[in-house]
């Protein structure tokens, strides 16, 4: 598997301000990353560095081996970005809009535009003025300005930041085919539902890389697994039973359901319903607590900070 994105102690510092700090990350082809951190944690600047925007205060990153600060024209033919606030001319339409664009590169343009005007559900409104579009219109015409002259890595910025709850889910439709399609796609995003349903990895980011993993198996590493037992009736006795097994490492009760912790869960999950069932239980169901992207976010940056402290 070949490396798409690579950054070698990347670093940005506006004065005494360090926006970024010696951020060292691997995405691979046909990946789809999410960057996640808190707003001002450096995600925009990192986009922008990566992008050939800005230049690195020290460090470097590689874009397909192309170095972002000292070859910024190649670069931009291999790369496509997607802004948090991408910037139209509201009294052009959308297909000029595109047609000005697509003339900066090497292709046909006419043929470009129409392709993903048609791809980005557009094309019935595509000589309309784009100052009438709506917010996800301009989202999907902007997805379609990055991707006109077919880029093999995108970077795209809170795509679905101030979107409508229905516009988002588009967008996200929109970038769950790009990932399909084997692009490398470089998700800066703070909303964890998004990450969780569209990221093979997840980066989290605060200034620095906190960690950069599956989301599963950031699961297993912070979280023990945990079975859940629902009752017919809770009582003392399948308690006190429970919390003798020497396997069971903890046990919460929340009303007729009890939360247990063991220590092999795979092994030791058959041998817990059988002795819950021979001091009398009657289970209405058995299942493993899942953990959402939410919780382990809030524990790797509860960690963070308390490294720091």
């Amino acid at each position: 598997m070949s490396v798409m994105i690579e950054t070698f102690n990347l670093t940005k510092k506006f004065n005494n301000l360090t926006a970024v700090e010696d951020l060292c990350i691997q995405v691979n082809k046909g990946e789809i990353l999410g960057f996640l951190g808190p707003n001002g944690a450096g995600k925009t600047t990192t986009i922008r560095m990566l992008a050939g925007i800005i230049a690195p205060t020290k460090g470097y990153a590689l874009v397909k081996g192309i170095r972002t600060d000292e070859e910024v024209e190649k670069l931009h033919e291999i790369i496509g970005l997607l802004t948090e606030t991408p910037g139209f001319y509201g009294r052009l339409s959308a297909r000029e809009n595109l047609l000005y664009f697509a003339r900066f590169y090497d292709i046909d343009a006419d043929s470009q535009v129409d392709k993903y005007l048609q791809k980005m559900g557009l094309w019935e409104r595509r000589n309309d003025k784009v100052g009438t579009f709506s917010k996800g219109m301009k989202q999907r015409l902007a997805l379609a300005r990055c991707l006109i002259h077919e880029p093999e890595v995108l970077f795209l910025d809170e795509p679905t930041s101030g979107l409508d709850p229905e516009s988002a889910k588009e967008v996200r439709e929109l970038i769950m085919k790009l990932g399909k399609e084997g692009r490398t796609i470089f998700l800066s995003t703070h909303n964890l539902e998004e990450a969780e349903l569209l990221c093979d990895r997840i980066a989290v980011f605060r200034t620095g890389l906190v960690v950069i993993d599956t989301p599963q198996n950031l699961k297993q590493r912070l979280f023990q697994r945990q079975v859940i037992v629902e009752l017919e009736k809770v009582d003392q006795k399948i308690i006190s039973a429970v919390k003798s097994l020497d396997f069971v490492l903890d046990v919460k009760e929340d009303g007729r359901q009890l939360t247990i912790e063991l220590r092999d869960f795979d092994k030791n999950r058959p041998e817990l319903v059988r002795c819950i069932v021979e001091r009398g239980g009657n289970i209405t169901s058995v299942f493993e607590k899942r953990h959402s992207l939410e919780e382990i976010y809030l524990t790797l940056v509860k960690e963070e900070e308390e490294m720091k402290a």
